[in-house]
C-alpha cells in the first residue's frame, strides 16, 4: 500500500473548515502529553486555565484586552499570507507603532493636548506601514526573501526601541521607561480594563472582510496567491500588490502598537516586544486567514497567555507552559494545511490486488 499527495483542482471548503477544528484538538491532546509529562493533570490544568482566563469578570477582562493586538496583528499577517508574502515581521511593525506614537506623545508638545492621541495615532502606524513597506520593496524589486528581511528587521527595531528606552527618550531622574503620555491622551476605558481600541479592531475586521471578498483589490491578491502566473496573465501587477499589501499590513500591525501603548502601558517600555506579531501568525493561520473568524482564535490565544498565569499559582508549573501550549497549536495546523490544498491517495500495490 503507498500514499501519494495529490494536488486538488479548487480548495476544498470543507477541509477549510475541518482542518483547524481537527488541529485545535489534536493541539489539546498534544498539550495534555507535555502536561503528563510535567506530572500534572491535564483536565486539572485545562480547567485552571478556563478559569484564569474567564472565571471572573476581571479575568474575562483582562483577556479581552490581550485578544486586541493579537487580532490586529493576526489580520496584518493574514493581508501578506493572502499573496504567499510570508510577513514574520509584525513584531516589528508593531514596536514602530509604539516608537511613533511615543515620539509624538513626548516630543510634539507644540501640538494642543486634544490632538496629541489623533496625532500619535496617524504617526504610530505611518511607522508601521514603513516597517512594513521596506521588505515589501525589496521583494518587488529585487526578489529579496521576504522571510528573512521581516525576521531580521524585528530585532533592528527592537534594539532600537531598547536604545531609545535606556538612552535617547529615557525619563528624567532615574524613572523607568519613557516619560509617561498626558491622561488627557489616553484611549478612554468602556468597561473595566477594556478600552476603546476594541471598536478599531472590530470595525476593521468588517472593513477588512468587505476589501479582501467584496472588492477587485481582494481578488487580485488572492488570485496572486493562488497562482502567480495566471496573475500576471491577467494583466495583475505582482509588484504593486506586493508594496501596497506589506504597507497595509505594518499599518494595522503598527496600529496594534499604537492601541496598545495608548491605553495599557501609556509610555514605551522595556520589552515592548510582548510577541503579539509571532502569535499573530498563529491566529492568522488558524483563522483559514478569514478576518471574522480570528476574532474567536485570537480570545482563545489570548486565554490561554493569561490562563498560563493560572497554572503558575494553581499548578505550580512554569509560566511559559502557556507558550508552550501555543506553539503547539501551530504543529498540527501546518501540517493539516495540507489537505486543503491536496488530497491524500491511498494505492494498492499489485501483490495486495492479487491477494
Amino acid at each position: 500500500m503507498k500514499f501519494r499527495l495529490e494536488k486538488r483542482d479548487y480548495r476544498s471548503t470543507r477541509m477549510a473548515v475541518l482542518v483547524p477544528v481537527v488541529s485545535l484538538l489534536v493541539s489539546f491532546v498534544l498539550g495534555a502529553i507535555v502536561l503528563l509529562i510535567s506530572d500534572a493533570n491535564p483536565f486539572q490544568a485545562y480547567a485552571a486555565m478556563i478559569k484564569g482566563a474567564f472565571g471572573s469578570q476581571t479575568k474575562l477582562q483582562y483577556t479581552l484586552v490581550k485578544s486586541i493586538p493579537l487580532l490586529l496583528c493576526g489580520l496584518a499577517v493574514g493581508i501578506a499570507f493572502r499573496l504567499k508574502f510570508w510577513n514574520i515581521g509584525a513584531e516589528g511593525q508593531y514596536v514602530g507603532g509604539v516608537i511613533g506614537i511615543t515620539w509624538v506623545m513626548q516630543f510634539w508638545t507644540f501640538l494642543p493636548t486634544a490632538l496629541l492621541l489623533p496625532v500619535g495615532m496617524v504617526v504610530g502606524i505611518l511607522f508601521g506601514a514603513l516597517w512594513g513597506g521596506i521588505p515589501g520593496v525589496l521583494k518587488a524589486q529585487w526578489s529579496v526573501d521576504e522571510t528573512l528581511t521581516t525576521l531580521m528587521m524585528n530585532y533592528i527595531i527592537i534594539g532600537f526601541a531598547e536604545y531609545l528606552y535606556f538612552n535617547a527618550w529615557k525619563a528624567p531622574r532615574g524613572n523607568m521607561g519613557t516619560v509617561l503620555y498626558p491622561k488627557e491622551a489616553w484611549l478612554p476605558r468602556i468597561w473595566g480594563r477594556v478600552h476603546g481600541g476594541i471598536f478599531f479592531a472590530l470595525i476593521l475586521v468588517g472593513i477588512l472582510w468587505f476589501v479582501l471578498y467584496k472588492t477587485r483589490w481582494g481578488f487580485e491578491l488572492n488570485m496572486i496567491g493562488k497562482n502567480k502566473r495566471a496573475a500576471e496573465c491577467q494583466g495583475v501587477s505582482i509588484k504593486k500588490n506586493i508594496i501596497l499589501a506589506m504597507l497595509l499590513s505594518g499599518a494595522i500591525a503598527g496600529l496594534a502598537g499604537v492601541i496598545d501603548a495608548a491605553a495599557v502601558t501609556h509610555q514605551l517600555t522595556k520589552g515592548v516586544d510582548a510577541g503579539y506579531g509571532f502569535t499573530g501568525i498563529i491566529i492568522a493561520w488558524m483563522s483559514g486567514l478569514n478576518p471574522f473568524v480570528s476574532i474567536v482564535v485570537s480570545v482563545i490565544m489570548a486565554a490561554l497567555e493569561t490562563g498560563s498565569d493560572a497554572l503558575q499559582m494553581t499548578m505550580k508549573l512554569p509560566n511559559a507552559m502557556g507558550a508552550v501550549l501555543q506553539g503547539l497549536i501551530l504543529i498540527p495546523l501546518l501540517a493539516g494545511n495540507i489537505f486543503i490544498e491536496y488530497r491524500l491517495l491511498v494505492i494498492k500495490t499489485r501483490k495486495e490486488v492479487i491477494a
